[in-house]
């Protein structure tokens, strides 16, 4: 479920757009300075939380597809044969655990931020993303920045970004659906195949200029591009409490960092 809002209404659904940004914004910022496991532990609390609080169910999480397991796999053994420390003796033979360990802790990093976007198109109505980046750059105008461009611009990319897919699924199922003859040499497979990908690029062309072309009809008739990122929406008390949840554990995380780092 891609930029679609899971059903339902919570303190995680009513919270102002820009809140959330904000706080993806923060953590992943303490991440890439701090990521280490305490770090990671206590935004992958947070998140664990704020679905728990916004009931997100199982159904919305994706698939993780056979390939993929095989190939973080793969990773791990790679990275394991790094060695390093700590290490661990069996049988008087030496084993770093060091690479292991590595690679664990940016596979763990890696989820944590996938989860924390994944919350936000959970609970954040994708019109929602334009007028609050419009708000939040404020700031920028001062600098002659064209920050309600840029905002309208990702806007109706959020907003044609779940219906190009919707087309392509349709598009490739009825090319899957079409008769077609079986090649007879490597040579002869080669060549239809890359016949259907030129064929299936030219309709997707074809139909996102035409999707392009009704939602401009469609933004003319509402009042223009304008109205795409202006929303009178505002932080409330409870967009300050959460700030306040993300700086205080954005604070202990730091604290526990710096206090692990420090000790023998």
């Amino acid at each position: 479920m891609l930029l679609v809002p899971v059903p339902g209404t919570s303190t995680i659904h009513d919270l102002w757009a820009g809140t959330k940004l904000l706080v993806v914004f923060g953590l992943s910022v303490l991440l890439t300075f701090y990521p280490g496991w305490a770090t990671i532990g206590l935004v992958a609390a947070l998140v664990f939380a704020a679905a728990r609080i916004a009931r997100i169910p199982r159904g919305a999480l994706p698939s993780v597809p056979r390939w993929l397991w095989i190939v973080i796999a793969m990773g791990g053994i790679t990275a394991a044969l790094a060695g390093g420390s700590p290490k661990v003796s069996i049988g008087g033979l030496e084993i770093g655990l060091g690479g292991g360990l590595n690679f664990l802790r940016f596979t763990a990093l890696s989820v944590v931020l996938l989860a924390l976007g994944a919350m936000v198109s959970w609970t954040t109505n994708v019109a929602e993303i334009g007028p609050a980046l419009a708000t939040l750059g404020r700031p920028f105008r001062l600098l002659r920045i064209p920050v309600d461009e840029w905002a309208v611009a990702l806007a109706l990319a959020l907003r044609a970004f779940p219906m190009l897919i919707d087309e392509f699924q349709v598009l490739y199922a009825a090319r899957r659906l079409r008769p077609k003859r079986i090649p007879q040499s490597r040579k002869a497979r080669r060549r239809r195949h890359a016949l259907e990908l030129i064929d299936l690029l030219a309709a997707a062309i074809t139909v996102t200029l035409r999707r392009a072309d009704e939602m401009g009809d469609a933004i003319t008739a509402r009042g223009g591009t304008g109205q795409l990122s202006a929303h009178p929406v505002r932080p409330k008390l409870a967009d300050w409490v959460a700030l306040a949840i993300t700086l205080s554990a954005g604070g202990a995380a730091v604290a526990l960092e710096m206090l692990l780092h420090t000790s023998p």
